[in-house]
């Protein structure tokens, strides 16, 4: 935690970047099983750094997996699956995924249209929610920010729920973020990268500075 913020640090693809992550205090350590994103780990891989992964809880990110696969995932060492997926994707499916993850361990990433909110029927089903920039033809990564109003909105009616602000987060803006959603978690990825996959030791020690400065 730095300044009474959980600061999850994602796209990790390798051990070097995961112990500078673990270094510079990150609660949680992203990895993006999701074939089709350029910081894909995949599960084999992920299974020959586990014994040397730094001691932080490990965050499987999927999309729209089936509940086998996810399953899978989490005998691997995950502590947590965040799903990505469409909003309408169905309440049958969300619900497999929690059972397949375990109590407690699901986080749903819903792709959510600007016109929509997280729909009532899956918040039963996960205590934690990561909101993202949303782009019709992916499911988060694209560096836009997501839509702050949008996420204090959420916070503000489901105060019961672990809200995570993730999409476009950097240095930059970090402070601006965090003073107009209160978000108390935080998702940073490509605005701590000098390319897709690889992160920068200088960038992340700037966002961690801005955390630690922020006055909220």
């Amino acid at each position: 935690m730095i300044n009474g913020i959980r600061l999850k640090v994602c796209g990790l693809t390798s051990l070097v970047d995961a112990e500078l992550a673990d270094r510079a205090g990150a609660d949680y350590l992203g990895f993006v099983l999701y074939a089709k994103s350029p910081r894909h780990v995949a599960l084999a891989q992920f299974r020959t750094m586990a014994a040397r992964l730094p001691d932080r809880k490990k965050v499987a990110v999927m999309v729209e997996p089936a509940a086998l696969e996810l399953a899978e995932a989490m005998k691997a060492g995950f502590d947590f699956a965040q799903v990505h997926f469409r909003y309408d994707y169905g309440v049958d499916a969300v619900a497999a995924w929690a059972g397949a993850a375990g109590p407690g361990r699901l986080w749903l990433a819903p792709r959510l249209p600007p016109d929509a909110d997280v729909p009532s029927d899956l918040l039963p089903l996960a205590g934690t929610l990561l909101f993202d920039a949303f782009h019709a033809d992916s499911f988060g990564g694209s560096g836009q920010t997501a839509d702050w109003t949008k996420f204090r909105h959420h916070c503000e009616a489901y105060p019961e729920k672990t809200w995570i602000l993730a999409g476009g987060l950097d240095p930059g803006n970090i402070d601006v973020a965090l003073k107009a959603t209160g978000a108390r978690y935080v998702d940073v990825n490509s605005g701590i990268e000098s390319a897709p996959g690889v992160k920068d030791q200088a960038k992340l020690a700037d966002f961690v500075a801005a955390l630690a400065e922020s006055r909220i």
